[in-house]
């Protein structure tokens, strides 16, 4: 029997079109002889859809709710339940609207990048509805996205990251000229500034002097009102690993060398370079890069060791930044749901992507089992004694009649 797996995709985010490129590769290569593909999208409203309609690109150019082939939709949180439901309206003058399902998922591959979707929200929301989900949990998809978190992770770990300060919209708006006089003394130029939330490049700029750096904060906060200042390196070479696996099971990818037009990748870079139709498989790059074997296997290992750290589970990317004249390597940050999940770094090392899709739905269930064997049924007499009958009376802690 196949299995009934959800591809949930988009969100209230402003990577939502790489979302839906990434989404639209994924289910062109899951198994049709494994799985029944049910597409789910949350488009920028918030609202759910499914059909095979959404199996199609141009089904979102642009997205048109109307369209034949797609239904509205509202997922049952009732844990276990996995249904997608719809509201019907009645035929008879007094009939009444009525609740249908749709279909019900037996897991999902989450295909969310940026905010409402990669940053835990809607891990939570799997893990209320007791749902198998392919992607990082709760805390670490959470860390992962917030890069000002995700630096501190790093830092506290004893890892390589490079020197950074941050702010708030608040604080810059209040005394602009002392965040700038505090890059300036404590960072110096350049520096790249990057809104806290946001990936894809998006609101990343670098700045070489104060007006810059006024001018790039201002583009920063318009995205978010939390943004880290990093300290630039003098044309560093940016490295990619992607880390698949489970627990213990991690497996690290061949690394990667992407090439842009210039010192930051920007969203051209990463998702226009071949008209945007393959997403970040669409990226220049060399593959495997071209580096000592010695970094590699630091690199490698490296990643592996974030993997466990933030008990990621899938497929996750981690980016570096080496410095050619230091020959030191920091990391950048991870992306716990990477562009086209990474497909093509694992196309490299012989994986295809059929079989990647596999493998993330086995880890997927594998979690959920592992989840569900723990104790949650630990009961005790603390309801007993607690009595709120007399006006007045104190809560549970300070009820005289409850006993601990």
């Amino acid at each position: 029997m196949k299995k009934q797996i959800g591809v949930i995709f988009g969100s209230r985010s402003c990577e939502r079109e790489v979302a839906i490129i990434s989404a639209v590769q994924l289910m062109r290569h899951a198994d049709s002889d494994k799985y029944d593909v049910i597409p789910v999208y949350i488009d920028e409203n918030g609202s759910w859809y499914t059909g095979e309609k959404l199996k199609d690109i141009n089904a979102y150019r642009p997205f048109r709710a109307e369209q034949g082939g797609i239904t509205k939709v509202f997922p049952d949180l009732t844990a276990g339940s996995g249904a997608l439901l719809k509201v019907s309206k009645g035929t008879g003058l007094f009939s009444r609207e009525k609740v249908e399902i749709v279909a019900r998922i037996d897991a999902y591959i989450i295909v969310m990048h940026g905010l409402n979707g990669e940053d835990g929200t809607l891990q939570g929301l799997m893990e209320l509805a007791k749902v198998p989900y392919t992607s990082t949990g709760v805390a670490g998809s959470a860390i992962g996205m917030d890069k000002i978190m995700m630096k501190q992770f790093f830092r506290g770990a004893g890892l390589p990251v490079l020197p950074g300060l941050w702010f708030s919209r608040s604080a810059f708006e209040r005394d602009r000229d002392a965040v700038l006089k505090q890059v300036e003394k404590e960072l110096g130029f350049p520096v790249f500034v990057k809104p806290a939330n946001l990936g894809s490049s998006i609101g990343v700029s670098r700045a070489d002097d104060s007006a810059s750096l006024a001018d790039s904060l201002e583009l920063a906060f318009e995205y978010d009102r939390r943004v880290l200042v990093e300290q630039g390196l003098d044309k560093p070479i940016e490295l990619n690993c992607s880390v698949l696996g489970y627990d213990d099971e991690t497996e690290a990818s061949p690394i990667e060398m992407p090439l842009g037009n210039g010192e930051l990748l920007d969203f051209s870079d990463k998702y226009l370079a071949s008209g945007g139709s393959k997403g970040m498989a669409s990226l220049h790059r060399v593959l495997p890069a071209p580096i000592e074997d010695s970094l590699r296997d630091e690199i490698q290992k490296m990643s592996c060791e974030i993997f466990r750290m933030l008990d990621c589970k899938g497929v996750v990317r981690i980016d570096y930044m080496f410095d050619r004249k230091t020959e030191k390597i920091y990391i950048t940050e991870i992306n716990t749901i990477p562009g086209s999940l990474a497909f093509y770094l694992w196309e490299n090392a012989g994986l295809s992507y059929s079989r990647l899709i596999d493998r993330m739905v086995g880890y997927a269930e594998k979690a959920f089992e592992d989840k569900n064997s723990a104790n949650f049924a630990y009961t005790s007499d603390i309801l007993k004694g607690v009595s709120f009958g007399t006006k007045g009376t104190k809560g549970a802690k300070g009820s005289k009649g409850a006993k601990y």
